[in-house]
């Protein structure tokens, strides 16, 4: 999953072919760049400053594009890659054999043009992506707090799902049913006086609706006029009074609200996976689109003109060849720059107005393309 597009100058071709066929540190393959309108060089200097940023910025695009797939997907985010395509192949396939896109992208125009078309394409990317996530999140945060009223023990869990209309004595001007949470240790003693806890308790008016781990959920009837009395009593004999009164209309209300939110999810996520599938294929593209310019301009700053120079992606057979490979083209390629190579190779050389990093700056031309954080 580790790419690292490169350039060396035409001239050095036969060290690169010696280096290609005696490797076996990496799988080599060519890098398709056109042929673009270079101007005036002054301006590449600005333009690779731009293309920089724009590469760090199509990286975290795609890498964000790439977790919402799975978070979308949720329980079957397991099955995300599939989705997680360019072009209809999946990543490797396509930077392996990557064409520069001529119809979305013309060579034959200025290269500014080129990278404000990629920068335009991915900007109105990433503003739709906080736009349909932002949707998406907030319908799926609202289903997720309903759902926890549903979840939790009889203390924080809505009790609307729980009881029915029979439950309750409705519509009286004079009683009211009160709904107790009693520990299981003391439904004995519940039974035994729930009844003399105030007056006017309705006798044999106590039922068990439901219970959990730590209790049940009982129904008691009584006159309105001691609502407050029974509470404090009940409160002394760690019986726990809730606070809730049967309204069918709210029930119904959050049921329907429930019942909503489930169809607007269920019908916002096939085309929110739809439109991340397209977009994140037309992100990856153009990312890949400016590493080939990176390295075109890059090249032509580095060697001059005129554009004379071959680009190559390497492949490291496996992360530990990685630092071994590195150290080949190092020693290879570093009469391409032997101030540079030297440093490079000596760690501890310092010089003069000049501050060079020997995991930063190399003899050649080099970028680097890491699919195994999409993973």
């Amino acid at each position: 999953s580790q790419y690292w597009p490169h350039s060396l100058p035409s001239l050095d071709k036969r060290r690169l072919e010696a280096f290609t066929s005696k490797s076996k540190l990496s799988y080599n393959t060519k890098f398709a760049i056109p042929d673009f309108k270079v101007g005036i060089l002054d301006s590449l200097v600005g333009l690779s400053d731009e293309l920089g940023k724009l590469d760090s910025c199509a990286e975290s695009l795609i890498r964000r594009m790439a977790q919402s797939v799975v978070e979308v997907m949720e329980d079957s985010k397991g099955k995300a890659q599939e989705h997680l395509l360019a072009n209809g192949v999946d990543l490797t396939s396509f930077v392996t054999h990557s064409e520069w896109d001529m119809a979305k992208y013309p060579a034959k125009q200025p290269l500014v043009s080129v990278v404000d078309t990629i920068a335009k394409q991915l900007a109105q990317i990433e503003t739709d992506l906080k736009s349909r996530l932002a949707t998406y999140n907030t319908l799926k945060t609202n289903l997720e707090n309903l759902e926890k009223k549903s979840m939790g023990n009889l203390f924080t869990r809505t009790l609307s799902d729980i009881v029915s209309k029979e439950d309750f004595v409705l519509d009286s001007e004079y009683l009211v049913t009160l709904l107790v949470i009693v520990p299981k240790p003391n439904y004995s003693q519940w039974q035994k006086t729930y009844e003399s806890l105030s007056d006017m308790v309705v006798p044999r008016s106590t039922k068990l609706i439901t219970e959990d781990k730590e209790g049940g959920l009982f129904t008691v009837t009584l006159f309105r006029k001691v609502i407050e009395d029974f509470k404090s009593k009940a409160r002394e004999n760690k019986f726990t009074v809730c606070e809730f009164y049967y309204d069918e209309k709210e029930i119904k209300r959050e049921r329907e609200e429930m019942a909503r939110l489930l169809s607007d999810k269920k019908q916002q996520y096939g085309p929110l996976l739809r439109w991340l599938k397209v977009n994140f294929s037309e992100a990856f593209i153009a990312w890949i689109h400016i590493k080939a310019l990176r390295v075109f301009v890059e090249s032509v700053l580095r060697y001059g003109l005129p554009v004379n120079f071959q680009a190559v992606l390497l492949q490291p057979h496996k992360k530990s060849s990685a630092k071994r490979l590195r150290e080949v083209l190092n020693s290879v390629f570093g009469h391409l720059d032997e101030v540079a190579a030297t440093s490079i190779l000596d760690a501890s050389v310092e010089i003069p107005g000049l501050q060079l990093s020997n995991q930063d700056y190399f003899p050649y031309v080099y970028f680097h393309i890491d699919l195994s954080l999409l993973d």
